[in-house]
């Protein structure tokens, strides 16, 4: 007979533990180690009514490729972007996001799109089905024939899609409200969510239809549970934004059939979501002409080019320990480039209180924009502005170096298709100083170049600053 084995499993990260401790040793939670009960028996072994063997693995040729299976568009041209050119069939998809940023109505309009040419069900462990056509008829989808059931039993679910004219595209809202019986974990937990959703998805390799999972997410703002989870499913989006924002961002950061770091962008109405063709144009909308502390960043999200504000503010402060406050960029690279600005560039910011902020609530990860939020800060310190007709991008190094980044051309390509006339950026060997774009190109090797920028109207500003 299999011997029962105990384990305890972190909620938060889902680290295994041989025993109880108050804190976990991976993530450093504390109380979020739960007992998990499994069998030690060998897999084909005797304890498991095995004979000890497996059968022989068929195995191919890498020469041997079947043509790719044709993807589903749903029609949303932003979320087909983001998904690689469409949804695969048999794959399995996992949506995270804060509470209320708007999943379940992203995915009830794509369902609603894709039923009228396939077979959909939306499944709901969250809301009753009143609930769900409520909120269809606020978007004006509910003559879409989609199916919709409440349920939280897996059982009751496999067998409801494991059938010969089973669904195409599947909705699970959300994998931490299902549960398996023969767990005595609650729903939510990380045994209930993995064996959850492994079911699911291999039920979904079998049948080939879509697996569209619903995951919360933490404080932190990564998916709730194991992140085992991450490594089962196919592809992960995020939907970003802040509750307060109209704009929404459908983040990619794993996809097997397509880029990484893709972005959709949508806006949210009363009427649901919208896709918003020209991201550079709705994030400049607001935009006030020269203002001191502001600059424009040509970066890139995945495969598509955006322009998106920068502003920065440098104040005086009565504290022994000015504050540094950063909203949509990491609060450890802004340490980095205010000490490379003091150090480099004799500029002095340990007096003065920073903030930061990324306008239209897009959060920046490359590091080309270093020397955009750089450009700001110099700029909100000497209180001249930047022109406002330039764009800037570039990496700053610890020495003060301004380094080139990767696919300038497409930046810059975007930057002059929106009405700029001149970019400031690192300087490119073997190229020449007019890009396809026609843009003036004010190139800089050092950090400190970019200082002569700021004496054109605001001479006694710089030196007063730089020493």
């Amino acid at each position: 007979m299999a011997k029962a084995k105990a384990s305890f499993t972190c909620q938060a990260c889902g680290a295994v533990h041989p025993r109880w401790t108050g804190r976990c040793d991976a993530c450093g939670e504390w109380n979020s180690l739960l007992e998990e009960v499994s069998s030690s028996a060998p897999i084909g072994g005797r304890a498991s009514g095995g004979t000890g063997r497996g059968r022989v693995l068929e195995m191919s040729n890498l020469a041997d490729v079947n043509e790719p299976a044709p993807r589903r568009k749903t029609g949303i041209d932003e979320f087909d972007r983001v998904t690689g050119g469409g949804l695969v069939r048999g794959s399995a998809v996992l949506i995270g996001g804060d509470p209320g940023i708007g999943k379940s109505t992203l995915l009830l309009q794509v369902t609603a799109r894709l039923a009228a040419g396939i077979k959909c069900a939306y499944i709901t462990g969250e809301e009753a089905v009143d609930q769900v056509q409520m909120r269809a008829r606020r978007l004006g989808v509910e003559s879409s024939p989609v199916s919709v059931a409440a349920a939280t039993n897996l059982a009751d679910i496999l067998a409801t899609l494991d059938a010969p004219d089973g669904p195409d595209l599947v909705v699970i809202d959300s994998i931490q409200t299902m549960y398996i019986d023969a767990l005595d974990s609650a729903p939510g937990t990380v045994a209930q969510v993995r064996a959850t959703a492994q079911e699911l998805i291999r039920l979904a390799k079998k049948r080939g239809f879509v697996l569209l999972l619903v995951g919360h997410v933490t404080k932190e703002g990564t998916i709730a549970g194991p992140r085992v989870l991450e490594h089962m499913v196919d592809t992960v989006l995020y939907f970003e934004g802040e509750r307060g924002h109209q704009f929404r961002i459908l983040r990619s950061v794993k996809n097997r059939f397509g880029a990484t770091d893709e972005i959709g962008v949508f806006e949210m109405t009363d009427r649901g979501l919208s896709e918003v063709e020209n991201p550079s144009a709705l994030f400049l909308a607001g935009r006030q002409g020269q203002v001191p502390g502001s600059a424009v960043f040509a970066g890139m999200e995945g495969t598509r080019p955006v322009l998106v504000e920068i502003q920065a503010l440098v104040a005086s402060s009565p504290l022994a320990t000015p504050r540094r406050a950063v909203v949509g960029w990491d609060s450890g690279r802004l340490a980095m480039v205010l000490a490379v600005l003091e150090s480099r560039c004799g500029l002095s910011f340990s007096g003065g209180e920073v903030y930061l902020n990324v306008a239209g609530g897009l959060r920046i990860g490359e590091p080309a924009a270093d020397f955009a939020v750089a450009a700001a800060l110099t700029s909100s310190l000497t209180g001249v502005p930047l022109p406002a007709d330039m764009v800037v991008f570039g990496e700053i190094s610890l020495s003060g170096e301004v380094r080139s980044v990767g696919q300038a051309d497409a930046r810059m390509k975007e930057a002059a298709k929106l009405g700029f006339s001149s970019a400031l950026m690192p300087t490119r060997r073997g190229k020449n100083k007019k890009s396809n774009g026609s843009l003036e190109l004010r190139e800089v090797s050092e950090l400190q170049d970019m200082i002569s920028f700021f004496e054109r109207g605001g001479d006694s500003a710089v030196k007063a600053v730089s020493g």
